[in-house]
């Protein structure tokens, strides 16, 4: 950094020292702060209000994180999270910058819920994926009306960030949240499927199936749970879902 300048401050809910199921390898994994999606199986509620949070500079949490660098091997990096991590994009570049100086592998974890192609969000946007190595993007449905239902917010410009990423052939592991009774129906999975098949830079495709964890946390803040009632999928729907999905096609990145 600059002498004299001043460190963008993030607002974080929290870290994970030791991550292995957000990017490849072992990660450094960053939750942030503030989410304009209310979907209806979140399991980190807490993470919505923008205002709360733990405010940190990029700096001191870059310092933080390399503290854990012998840990990441050659795949391992810093994965940031959220919350939605792109509502906080100026203090994302300077993460990330401070990342690639050292040769550190970057990857976000987003819904896509602020993608724009106006001014100011996409300069910053496209500096900002020149600094990162991969996308985690979560689709949450492929049906806009049903997108709506299910999140509280449209889905256009999230599938306009996939085919955008898909342009500048930049890696991308898809991500979908099987919900009963929401999105765990074939008419729509199929949509999902020639989606994903038709944009070329998908590395690894994974379904998570619905789980009632966090419920607990609706309760603590006493939001009434939407999907009070609904069980996980069974094992056997999932793996189903899998086969329809073709997932075992997306494994490019891990032998790359």
């Amino acid at each position: 950094m600059e002498a004299g300048k001043k460190s963008a401050v993030g607002f974080i809910h929290s870290v994970e020292s030791f991550g292995s199921v957000d990017g490849p390898g072992v990660r450094y994994v960053i939750f942030m702060q503030g989410c304009r999606l209310r979907c209806q199986f979140c399991h980190n509620p807490d993470t919505w209000n923008r205002h709360g949070g733990e405010p940190v500079t990029a700096e001191e949490l870059f310092e933080q994180a390399m503290k854990y660098k012998t840990y990441w091997g050659k795949k391992g990096g810093i994965t940031v999270s959220g919350g939605e991590p792109l509502l906080q994009m100026d203090f994302l570049m300077e993460l990330f910058s401070r990342a690639k100086e050292e040769g550190v592998h970057t990857c976000i974890d987003t819904a896509g819920q602020p993608f724009s192609r106006q001014e100011p969000f996409f300069g910053k946007f496209r500096k900002l994926m020149d600094m990162t190595d991969l996308f985690l993007l979560d689709i949450k449905h492929m049906d806009a009306e049903q997108h709506k239902i299910l999140t509280g917010a449209p889905n256009e410009n999230i599938l306009d960030l996939a085919r955008y990423l898909a342009e500048q052939e930049k890696p991308v592991w898809i991500r979908h949240v099987l919900v009963p009774e929401r999105s765990d129906y074939d008419e729509y999975l199929l949509r999902l499927d020639e989606f994903v098949r038709s944009l070329g830079n998908v590395r690894r495709f994974e379904v998570l199936p619905y789980h009632t964890l966090g419920i607990y946390k609706w309760e603590e803040l006493r939001i009434p749970y939407p999907l009070a009632g609904i069980d996980p999928p069974a094992k056997e729907r999932v793996a189903y879902v899998n086969k329809l999905l073709h997932t075992d096609a997306y494994r490019g990145y891990l032998e790359d």
